[in-house]
């Protein structure tokens, strides 16, 4: 059981790509921008795809994939998300304005895509791959993902910031390895985070503060323009914790 980092960036830019992780071969966490840089084959080969929240940077390639594969497979992709994100996915997106509207399509009956409804919580089990809905707090409706193998455990925030229910959700997973978590501002713009709901490398400090688990912590969501600035603080503000930079292509293996 493995996670591929296929996007980390809040942005775009020549290597840069936005959120996405490939669990195994077959299981997208959110679809940013990364998933145009796998090949046809093993766009085909993906079942399903859990989604955070419905910003553009975490959806932007679902209407691409759909469309480039629903063709070459004999089952629909299934999309994992809430009541509140499906809902604005069928109104701004899949609505025949923007994108068709791939639930029906080449018919109802068969379509390229379903949706399945996930919650806070509530654990869907794929084959032992069991992912869980984590408390965020963002200016949309939002979830990150505890990814549980059965030996080691994966945390990823989504786009959050100061976030009472997602630590002690956190701390109680016994066998929480790694957390992936979002900052997407640098200190001087403090403001703008606290107005969009991210973390900035002092907001993110004071919540590290807050978790009881070891683990290693890596930083995503970083803004193109100030990578090395947004990373140098937080490595500073959180130093204890020895956070360290996400990158595009980074693996993690949750069996060994």
């Amino acid at each position: 059981m493995k996670l591929k980092v296929l996007g980390c960036s809040g942005g775009i830019g020549k290597d840069l790509r936005t959120t996405s992780f490939l669990l195994d071969h077959d299981i997208l966490i959110d679809a940013g921008t990364g998933v145009g840089d796998l090949t046809l084959e093993k766009l085909r080969r993906i079942d399903h795809i859990f989604i955070t929240h419905a910003h553009l940077d975490h959806i932007a390639s679902i209407p691409f994939l759909v469309d480039t594969v629903g063709w070459l497979r004999n089952r629909p992709i299934t999309l994992h998300a809430t009541a509140e994100t499906q809902a604005v996915l069928k109104e701004h997106l899949f609505n025949w304005k923007i994108w068709p509207d791939f639930s029906v399509i080449p018919s109802a009956e068969k379509p390229f895509m379903v949706y399945r409804t996930i919650a806070l919580g509530e654990t869907v089990d794929l084959g032992g791959r069991r992912i869980t809905p984590l408390p965020a707090n963002h200016v949309v409706p939002t979830v990150g993902f505890h990814i549980d193998s059965g030996v080691h455990s994966l945390v990823f925030s989504g786009d959050t910031t100061t976030n009472d229910a997602l630590w002690e959700a956190v701390n109680r997973i016994e066998n929480l390895r790694y957390l992936i978590v979002e900052t997407a501002f640098c200190e001087r713009e403090k403001e703008l985070a606290v107005l969009a709901k991210h973390y900035c490398p002092s907001l993110l400090a004071e919540d590290l503060r807050k978790l009881r688990q070891p683990a290693e912590i890596y930083i995503t969501h970083l803004k193109p323009n100030e990578i090395e600035l947004t990373m140098k603080e937080v490595m500073t503000s959180a130093a204890e914790y020895r956070p360290r930079m996400l990158s595009n292509g980074q693996s993690f293996d949750l069996e060994e």
